[in-house]
């Protein structure tokens, strides 16, 4: 079975057949998110489960090399375990609805093209700006931003999520010249230091720079603090 464990102020432990590849963050020349672009594959230790680095500071990234053991590395867990839906606000569009929990964005701004995914809602019925604001929020690499099908208040619309076979990528951030978080792809269960279960989600990103304050997913730090992983 997949699953991603993480452990006490160490590294993620990976168990199961993930593929594991570079995913890079295509712009325009504006500097604006348009897509992604999967780059080279990173070959996993072939028996048993394999460790991903959770500090930032291991020599062979992405894998651990126990330095989190060498800088102290404090690994709390501080993110909500809320389900997603009480954590997010909603936006309501003509035809679409837009979920947004703040809490989980990566800074990959998909959402910032076009006028922005929060005003391309309000203009839903508008055939342009639906495939936008689909897009948009299916791109989004924590699962920030949800789109689904406005419906009646009572029974709430089908979800618009991309499909994903179960993955991994380590995000490429080019236009701002860091590498990203850990983007966990296709419903892979997370498990807590503490042995419990983070709400099963399509898509998250798990903080690899260390410097989350919403561990163990990813707030953004790693574009603060320049995070590279090839260093």
């Amino acid at each position: 079975m997949n699953t991603i464990t993480i452990t006490a102020d160490g590294p993620y432990l990976v168990q199961g057949a993930l593929p594991l590849a570079r995913q890079h963050i295509v712009t325009n020349a504006q500097g604006e998110s348009l897509s992604w672009r999967e780059g080279q594959a990173v070959a996993t230790p072939a028996k048993g489960p394999y460790a991903l680095c959770r500090c930032g500071r291991s020599a062979t990234k992405p894998f651990c090399d126990g330095a989190h053991q060498r800088v102290g590395f404090d690994g709390t867990e501080t993110a909500s375990r809320e389900p997603y839906a009480v954590q997010a606000e909603s936006i309501e569009g003509p035809t679409l609805v837009l979920d947004d929990a703040q809490a989980l964005c990566a800074f990959a701004r998909f959402c910032d093209p076009q006028g922005q995914v929060w005003r391309l809602v309000l203009e839903s019925d508008q055939p342009a700006a639906a495939r936008l604001v689909e897009q948009q929020a299916g791109d989004c690499p924590g699962g920030r931003l949800r789109a689904r099908q406005r419906a009646s208040a009572q029974t709430g619309g089908p979800s618009l999520e991309p499909h994903f076979e179960p993955s991994i990528g380590l995000v490429q951030d080019t236009a701002k010249g860091v590498s990203g978080p850990l983007w966990v792809r296709g419903g892979v269960p997370v498990l807590g230091a503490d042995g419990g279960a983070y709400e099963l989600r399509n898509r998250v990103a798990l903080c690899r720079c260390g410097a989350s304050g919403n561990k163990p997913f990813c707030d953004g730090s790693h574009v603060a603090s320049g995070f590279d992983d090839a260093n």
